[in-house]
């Protein structure tokens, strides 16, 4: 799951972190050409750069052969991070601050595991009759990714160990859909449901959603937020205590103290990422063996990490809905010509429009601004000062199509859902995180009518670097399903986030996000007792003709693809899947990819063996490091050509039959 290294998407000057030697900036590719008396050897490079060893002196230069893909991998981290030297002890005490850190978040994050996987969770029934009733009400179809997501979390329901899926998809791809069946499946085994999520008006509109797809059920639903009297929320609250509400969905005030629960079996959190470390920690304690399903548009990179190390399970909605069309997506300077253009085209179409501006202090202002651009729109103003009966007032008379222009804060950025508003227009946009905008973005095109997105940055002011970034991002992933992506990208312009608290975030822009999040996956692995070992940097330099021919493969990426994947081979299995895919590609294997595969063969064996270095030098093979007894060591000394160096275990039969992998060298490479 690491971010392979793909040569041709690397840029001149793009950071590249080699597990050995550190951080160093990618030169180009390049081959050369070994002529060694009658034959020709052809080897492909990845040439990187480092900082110089001395002050004044040229920059030093890495030549990493094609076999050796497996050590790379990009940086992301930090925005300007230095170069490593090589050589030097700076990158070795780097990895071992690193890794010592590591240890601790890998210590905890076992024992989280541990106790979860230890807990009498409930096991939950089969799929009831009634079940398949609610389900078959269900108005739309289904997407595959939707019932895979489905079918994952039913599972894990009718497992005893407590669930921790994440569901991950972009914005109305379906997810709250998998969250109602998963929460009508606990209260037919008389568990009850608490639904979590961040702002009030998500909570109202859950609540909607639920009612609708439960009615005619004996299922008692509430909804408790800031909008629900202290008189209701008692009620509320005693009917959690005594069993008689089944359902309840909140935000935060769910986890306040003095909330008892009966018999409480799953909690389903909605955008985790906008709730704070106090939450998830309130959350954690609220019970340890209850079944817990998250849902996230843009996951932060610790849900992502965190599924990628194996702690928690994931499933990915990439499907869109039906009829569902892109957002067509404008990034640009602010005029007031646009502004009034894109209001009226959608008064023009009897639709509504979303004015997202951040400042309260100046909101009232902008909105009469917008009032005497266009005198025909009716304009309302909602924002997270007002008080719950009006806040509530003006987004209920909007969904009624009572106005036609919100101008609001970002009060409207997670899961407000009105389907006849398709315009949205952001007011200084280069201010706004790149999740944030994707989220925004999300708040149009939701029904079957084309939806428009303006994000506007200032005229007069030079755009910084990172917000110039993110607007790029914006406009670039304007595709159904662009969140996953998104989130990635976020993580690299705001430098990667962190697995488990602040104090990490030095340690990844030390190591690069990538290798840090290995480390972490290794630590687990050892904790589990399942110890992985470190992999050593090789260095196998033979006169050998290994290459991937341009006569075999033509195009230069699927050739590099290649590179990369018979580097990562690990052993005979993976190595008979790998040929069997080249051949069925590209036809028989020819002899130069034979001897790459026996390469990588030969490296496995070598560091088994605590070999880090074999290469020829002239007539002669090198060997480091190499214990013989003195007279060895003399022997040694008169190496001739054609002397065999056995420095390893006797090798099976064929390199191709599996056996014992790491077989014979037909071209014997030590020979």
């Amino acid at each position: 799951r690491r971010h392979k290294v793909d040569p041709l998407a690397l840029k001149t000057g793009d950071l590249v972190v080699h597990e050995t030697h550190g951080i160093g900036r990618f030169v180009k590719m390049t081959e050369r050409t070994i002529n060694t008396g009658d034959e020709t050897s052809r080897r492909e490079y990845v040439v990187l750069e480092y900082a110089p060893s001395r002050r004044g002196a040229p920059a030093d230069q890495l030549y990493v052969p094609m076999d050796s893909l497996d050590m790379l991998s990009r940086y992301v981290g930090g925005e300007k991070p230095t170069l490593s030297k090589m050589g030097g002890s700076d990158w070795k005490n780097t990895k071992k601050k690193a890794r010592a850190a590591v240890r601790e978040i890998a210590g905890e994050l076992v024992e989280l595991y541990a106790k979860r996987q230890a807990a009498p969770g409930h096991a939950f029934a089969a799929d009831s009759p009634w079940q398949r009733e609610m389900e078959d009400n269900f108005p739309f179809v289904e997407t595959e990714d939707q019932m895979l997501a489905i079918d994952a979390v039913k599972g894990d329901m009718e497992r005893a160990v407590p669930m921790d899926r994440v569901i991950v998809g972009d914005v109305g791809y379906g997810k709250t859909e998998v969250a109602v069946r998963a929460a009508f499946k606990a209260v037919q085994d008389g568990k009850q449901v608490a639904v979590l999520v961040p702002t009030t008006l998500l909570a109202q509109q859950h609540l909607a959603t639920f009612e609708q797809r439960m009615d005619g059920f004996p299922v008692t639903i509430r909804g408790l937020s800031r909008f629900t009297s202290n008189a209701d929320a008692k009620k509320i609250t005693q009917g959690l205590a005594d069993g008689t509400v089944d359902i309840v969905i909140g935000t935060h005030r769910l986890l306040q103290t003095g909330v008892q629960w009966k018999n409480l079996g799953l909690v389903v959190v909605d955008e985790e990422q906008r709730f704070g470390v106090e939450h998830k920690e309130t959350l954690k304690a609220l019970r340890a063996d209850v079944d817990v399903l998250s849902m996230s548009a843009t996951p932060i990179p610790r849900t992502l990490e965190m599924a990628v190390s194996g702690i928690r399970e994931m499933s990915i909605l990439q499907t869109p809905p039906e009829e569902r069309q892109p957002v067509l997506t404008f990034v640009g300077a602010h005029t007031d010509a646009q502004v009034s253009a894109a209001i009226r085209r959608e008064l023009l179409r009897d639709g509504q429009v979303f004015y997202v501006h951040n400042r309260v202090d100046s909101i009232s202002s902008v909105a009469a601004h917008i009032q005497e651009l266009v005198p025909e729109a009716r304009i309302r103003v909602a924002h997270g000062k007002l008080n719950e009966h009006q806040l509530e007032s003006v987004i209920v008379d909007f969904w009624n199509h009572d106005f036609d222009v919100l101008v609001c804060t970002t009060i409207v950025e997670t899961g407000l859902d009105i389907s006849n508003a398709n315009t949205l227009i952001v007011d200084r946009a280069d201010t706004f995180g790149l999740s944030q905008l994707h989220q925004l973005r999300g708040r149009v095109g939701r029904g079957r009518e084309r939806a428009y997105a303006y994000f506007f940055y200032p005229s007069d002011r030079p755009l910084s670097e990172t917000a110039h970034e993110r607007l790029q991002t914006i406009a670039q992933n304007a595709d159904l399903g662009a969140g996953l992506a998104v989130a990635q990208r976020d993580l690299e312009i705001r430098g990667a986030g962190n697995l488990l608290g602040g104090a990490q975030s030095g340690h990844i822009e030390g190591v690069g996000f990538d290798l840090y999040v290995r480390m972490v996956a290794d630590a687990v692995a050892a904790f589990k007792g399942q110890r992985k070992e470190e992999k050593k940097d090789l260095r196998l330099d033979v006169t050998v003709d290994a290459h991937i021919p341009e006569s075999y493969i033509s195009a230069e990426r699927l050739r590099l693809e290649v590179y990369g994947k018979i580097a990562a081979v690990e052993n005979s299995e993976q190595e008979k899947d790998l040929r069997d895919e080249i051949t069925d590609r590209y036809g028989p294997i020819p002899p130069q990819v034979d001897l790459l595969f026996e390469i990588a063969r030969l490296r496995v064996l070598l560091r088994q063996i605590g070999i880090d270095e074999v290469a020829t030098q002239g007539k002669y093979l090198r060997i480091h490091p190499i214990e013989l007894k003195e007279s060895q060591a003399l022997r040694l000394k008169r190496l001739y050509p054609g002397c065999v160096v056995k420095a390893a275990p006797t090798f099976g039969s064929s390199p191709h039959d599996g056996a014992g992998w790491g077989s014979t060298f037909d071209r014997s490479l030590l020979a």
